[in-house]
């Protein structure tokens, strides 16, 4: 570990030295390069030269401490000491966390899918405050969400609803919440006060660059049809509705939001290349990584990983144990309580595997 920040400090420092040379000052593209490398090393290296400044202040005090008769003296350097010593292991859980391999999509767009499952029209009616809930989040971090497909039903609820989230780091927080989400509420319809069980399937896929999935022409059936609104309302009698198919997986994309055929076209495709990114990369975690059983991040769609109590006031996330009772809150989008502990939980699980033998 020490050999990989020792050089990851050296690099740091020539990097300083190349931002200062006045060719790559002159030369827009390596300045943004060097200045990106440069900023995501600068956390590791600042912790690291507090780590060996604790070590080395560790190692004068014990020195002092046996060359010292007076007895002041010595008490005053053994609290240093103890100060030293209690600071060392929080800076070493703090480097682990650093070194730890970052997952290469965290500061992609998300294409958000939220599905009603077990329930009827509860259960669509869930679909559509999850949307609420996560249309919350979103603004609260100043990203853009915006909904490119819809299927609402005659309630006010949704069968299907997909949303691109516009903004720097979205899928390093919102990669958590892939899975399914529970509620026991009593529904609105329910003359006897019973309290019923429905679920919605929450999907998040990094959004993926043209270069990484190639998706040609022919593999692609492209259908037009004519955009409609819940019950009938809002119909769009122009054939603007762009539904694709992509033939080599069986993918189906559709988007209606826009009145162009060419802007649903592209909405479209961005989903696409989304859908299809994730399926080959789950493949390829799966063929190496088969036996890891972590829940967290896993993108296990079946996986029932939070749970909403209406009665209680509760909200418990099944992955690590968590539950808070501001139900309310949860659901006005405050969800870093949640997020925060899942992050941390999956950066102890691969500090440990890197442990390992």
């Amino acid at each position: 570990m020490f050999e990989h920040l020792q050089a990851t400090e050296d690099r740091y420092d020539k990097l300083n030295e190349l931002l200062a040379d006045p060719e790559v000052i002159g030369d827009p593209v390596k300045l943004r390069d060097y200045s990106k490398e440069q900023s995501e090393l600068e956390p590791t290296v600042m912790v690291y030269r507090a780590y060996k400044k604790n070590a080395q202040e560790l190692a004068d005090a014990r020195e002092m401490i046996d060359e010292t008769s007076d007895d002041a003296m010595r008490q005053m350097i053994q609290d240093e000491i103890g100060r030293l010593e209690a600071q060392k292991p929080k800076l070493e859980k703090r480097l682990k966390q650093l070194i730890v391999p970052r997952d290469p999509n965290d500061e992609r767009n998300v294409i958000l899918e939220i599905r009603s499952a077990a329930g009827g029209n509860e259960a669509a009616l869930w679909a559509g405050d999850l949307l609420n809930m996560y249309t919350r989040y979103a603004e609260q971090h100043g990203w853009k969400l915006e909904v490119i497909d819809a299927s609402p039903n005659e309630i006010g609820g949704y069968k299907e609803v997909v949303c691109m989230i516009t903004g720097r780091g979205a899928y390093s927080r919102l990669k958590y919440e892939s899975g399914t989400h529970r509620v026991q509420r009593v529904p609105e319809t329910e003359s006897g006060g019973r309290i019923h069980t429905s679920t919605a399937t929450v999907a998040v896929l990094p959004e993926a660059k043209e270069v990484e999935v190639e998706l040609n022409d022919k593999d692609i059936r492209v259908d037009r049809f004519a955009s409609s609104g819940p019950g009938g309302q809002g119909v769009n009698t122009t054939m603007s509705a762009i539904r694709l198919t992509h033939l080599p997986t069986g993918i189906v994309v559709s988007c209606q939001d826009e009145r162009s055929q060419i802007k649903n076209k592209e909405k479209a495709m961005k989903v696409l290349r989304a859908r299809v990114y994730d399926k080959y990369r789950s493949e390829a975690r799966e063929h190496y990584d088969s036996t890891r059983k972590s829940a967290v991040g896993t993108g296990n769609r079946s996986e029932r990983i939070r749970t909403y109590n209406y009665s209680q006031n509760r909200v418990t996330d099944h992955r690590i144990g968590l539950t808070v009772h501001q139900l309310d809150q949860v659901l006005g989008g405050k969800l870093d309580e949640f997020i925060d502990a899942l992050i941390l939980n999956d950066q102890a699980k691969k500090i440990e595997q890197a442990d390992a033998p």
